[in-house]
């Protein structure tokens, strides 16, 4: 006989999204170790028992994670290669308008946002060892293609657009990959396992917009095909990994009346909303940061790009803390104002062309990007948990609402990443049709005022229905 137990959950102080929408099934009596048969299928996982978890349970999952993360921190590097190769493609040969260059950047972010709801479903459909083995084999599309495009000038700037789009399959190995990993570990450390995770993904961003002008340097050119080469070792490493110690569990069911639950809540989309300033934000800005470097300040090395998804990375744990401290809708509130500021700074930098102010500016709107980013999160299970304490209180309603949570944060997660796509285009009308980003950096400030005005209103406001829950 088999005990239903939900992988939904809440979030830990790292701030790290729980992507999950997901049923295991546990039986109720637990072998003192994993078995596993051929295929490396595991028949048997109850990481709730603490024999279990004791006795070869904990082992396992660690050991699942740690590939896991070296396989997501690639398919984040793969999303963002493009962010720090367009900059470089007019030193390759290619002449390419600044419009063209921001769809460069903006379409992976565009496929990525919508391949994440089909690869959290992907995992208990082939397993969780078996989608990172194909969604790690993946990422060789996009980065060969990348080595061969690169070194022909002469390439069509559709066939470019159809290259950066098979980026975006990095981008959709964040979902899989943490679904993955809520399946392995005990309720009490999900949040720590998931941070784990999600920082590094979040770093591959960093860490390609660092490695990549360091090693494409060759001579006095660029050898910029090496961008994509450098990276088919390492993938083809964590395929390998994956294959040869990686686990699926045979435990793992699809739950899809989560995610129907939570479309027909509104704080889903209220949440969504709120997470495409945040989340979509930090995307969109580390993909044109590089670029926007390049174009309003050529004197300046483009080797610096890199921290501005590196704080923006690192800030996101800060954000589940100081959430727990004193509720996610304040936090929330007060990243967006900061990022109004960061992007008022950016106005005065471009308007007196001083680099510094620029930079810090940037560095501000990326650090308060990664605050909001798990002060928002941190809000979900809060918020579906408060619909049931005010009213209900029976065990089952309280099932239903981690189901409807869990379901926010698949939504949540996908469409806030939509926001990278919106980001660079934003940069680009702006650019094309007024010569400028003023405008767009204007606009930007008045969406993050009318985000914190509802966040207030819908969680803070006195009176409203959410307020006494401290959110």
């Amino acid at each position: 006989m088999t005990v239903p137990t939900s992988t939904s959950h809440d979030l830990e102080a790292s701030g790290a999204p729980a992507q999950t929408a997901i049923q295991t099934l546990a039986p109720a009596r637990t072998p003192a170790a994993p078995p596993t048969r051929g295929g490396r299928w595991i028949d048997h996982w109850d990481p709730e028992d603490p024999t279990f978890w004791r006795d070869g349970g904990r082992k396992v999952a660690g050991r699942n994670l740690w590939i896991s993360v070296l396989a997501e921190f690639l398919g984040f590097a793969v999303w963002a290669t493009w962010s720090i190769v367009v900059p470089q493609l007019g030193n390759a040969g290619f002449v390419l308008t600044v419009d063209q260059q921001f769809w460069l950047i903006a379409v992976p972010s565009l496929v990525g946002a919508t391949l994440r709801i089909p690869y959290t479903f992907a995992v208990p459909l082939f397993g969780g060892r078996n989608w990172t083995i194909i969604s790690a084999l993946l990422l060789l599309l996009p980065t060969s293609a990348l080595a061969w495009a690169v070194q022909r000038p002469d390439t069509p700037f559709s066939v470019l657009l159809v290259i950066a789009m098979l980026a975006g399959v990095g981008g959709g190995n964040f979902a899989s990959s943490m679904a993955n990993i809520s399946f392995f570990f005990p309720e009490k450390e999900k949040g720590r396992a998931l941070g784990l995770n999600a920082a590094g993904g979040n770093l591959g961003t960093a860490a390609v917009q660092l490695a990549v002008p360091l090693v494409i340097v060759s001579g006095a050119g660029i050898a910029l095909e090496r961008a994509g080469l450098m990276m088919i070792p390492f993938i083809l490493l964590a395929a390998f990994l994956a294959w040869r110690y990686m686990d699926n569990l045979t435990s793992a069911r699809a739950d899809y009346r989560s995610f129907a639950a939570a479309t027909g809540n509104r704080h889903t989309w209220i949440i969504s909303f709120l997470y495409i300033g945040t989340f979509g934000s930090f995307i969109g800005y580390a993909g044109v940061f590089p670029t926007l470097l390049k174009n309003q300040f050529p004197e300046v090395t483009l080797s610096i790009a890199f921290l501005g998804a590196l704080v923006g990375s690192l800030a996101r744990p800060l954000g589940g803390i100081l959430a727990d401290r004193i509720g996610g809708a304040r936090v929330t509130i007060t990243a967006f104002l900061v990022m109004s500021l960061g992007a008022f700074g950016a106005i005065q930098a471009l308007g007196s062309h001083s680099f510094p102010l620029f930079l810090s500016s940037f560095l501000l709107l990326f650090v308060a990007t990664g605050i909001g980013n798990g002060a928002t999160y941190r809000m979900i299970p809060a918020v579906f948990q408060a619909g049931v304490t005010r009213s209900i209180t029976r065990d089952e309603d309280r099932a239903r609402a981690r189901k409807s949570a869990a379901g926010c944060i698949g939504i949540a997660g996908a469409i806030g990443a939509f926001g990278g796509f919106l980001i660079p285009r934003g940069f680009a009308l702006s650019t094309s049709h007024a010569g400028s980003l003023v405008p767009a950096l204007w606009v930007f400030i008045g969406v993050y005022l009318v985000m914190a005005l509802t966040t207030w209103a819908v969680y803070q406001r006195r009176g409203a229905a959410m307020a006494a829950s401290s959110i």
